[in-house]
């Protein structure tokens, strides 16, 4: 997906920048089709993988960032760079000077005129919504604008939080919401695609969030988490995690329940979250909180099909 987002500020911040994407390949690869990266002189930023061809890649691209243009190139991954996976590789590489336009979402681009092809798909996004997948079309690579499919809600900037924040912020399809009680419980440079959102009242923020988001719950305040948690049940959520012990859980659950809500919502909160065989260091419970989420990815997609 084509992040307009990450290419703006990267201009903002360097004027030209080279964008490589994977527009599709044969046998393996070490990234999907419409993975991405930008490069500039002195920096890249995403990654199309596989160690050799993100080096040789990234270089071609700097090479290319003072006449411009655009390169497609196939790379057969064996004979060229010496490595095992045996596939080839079609790079889409591109330098920008200002943002492309997207037409109803989708931005495509190629040689010559338009392909009969890619107007259909155009007008499918136009008329019917329809998301086109990225990749190759007669030529022309099509790819929609990357766009959040989750909507995720930490609450708390201590020193979970921030290493919960930093392991999610580069994470595609996912959208950030970071609350806590003040501006200068955050740290001075919040993490891209980020929404710091201080509130002295964190509690009522709770009434405005989206149903369909997913909430982590690690604030500093034991009476605040609960506070939390009793208005996201009322306020309803796609799934709701806690940090804290099977004791703090316990006690939650009979408080809980006291407020008038069911066994089988307050079932639906997690707590305790993460892995703890990984341990209690804070990027240690951020790996496994992390890991939690990306496995929910495929009961999603089924919910998505039923």
């Amino acid at each position: 997906m084509f992040d307009l987002s990450a290419l703006s500020s990267a201009l903002g911040a360097h004027g030209r920048v080279a964008r490589v994407v994977i527009a599709g390949f044969e046998g393996s690869s070490p990234r999907e089709v419409g993975a991405a990266m930008l490069v500039w002189e002195n920096g890249q930023s995403g990654t199309i993988g596989g160690g050799a061809l993100e080096f040789e890649a990234a270089a071609k691209a700097r090479a290319m960032l003072a006449a411009g243009g655009r390169a497609v190139d196939r790379v057969a991954l064996g004979p060229s760079l010496g490595q095992c996976c045996g596939g080839t590789v079609t790079l889409w590489t591109e330098v920008y000077t200002a943002l492309p336009q997207a037409e109803a979402g989708v931005i495509a681009r190629g040689p010559g005129e338009m392909p009969l092809a890619v107007k259909r798909i155009l007008a499918a996004a136009r008329g019917q919504g329809v998301r086109p997948a990225a990749g190759l079309v007669s030529g022309w690579l099509v790819e929609p604008l990357a766009e959040a499919e989750r909507q995720v809600w930490v609450w708390g900037a201590g020193h979970v939080g921030r290493a919960l924040v930093s392991v999610l912020a580069p994470l595609p399809g996912i959208a950030v919401t970071w609350v806590d009680v003040a501006a200068e419980r955050f740290p001075d440079v919040v993490p891209e695609g980020v929404t710091a959102l201080p509130g002295a009242d964190p509690a009522l923020l709770a009434d405005h969030a989206p149903e369909g988001a997913e909430h982590l719950i690690l604030t500093f305040s034991h009476a605040l988490d609960l506070e939390l948690c009793h208005r996201l049940l009322n306020r309803g959520f796609r799934s709701c995690g806690l940090i804290g012990s099977a004791t703090k859980w316990a006690r939650f659950r009979s408080r809980l329940k006291a407020l008038d809500h069911t066994a089988e919502a307050v079932g639906r909160i997690r707590c305790p979250i993460g892995d703890p065989r990984l341990g209690k260091h804070p990027q240690a419970i951020a790996v496994g909180v992390v890991a939690e989420l990306l496995r929910a990815v495929p009961a999603m997609q089924r919910e998505k099909t039923a």
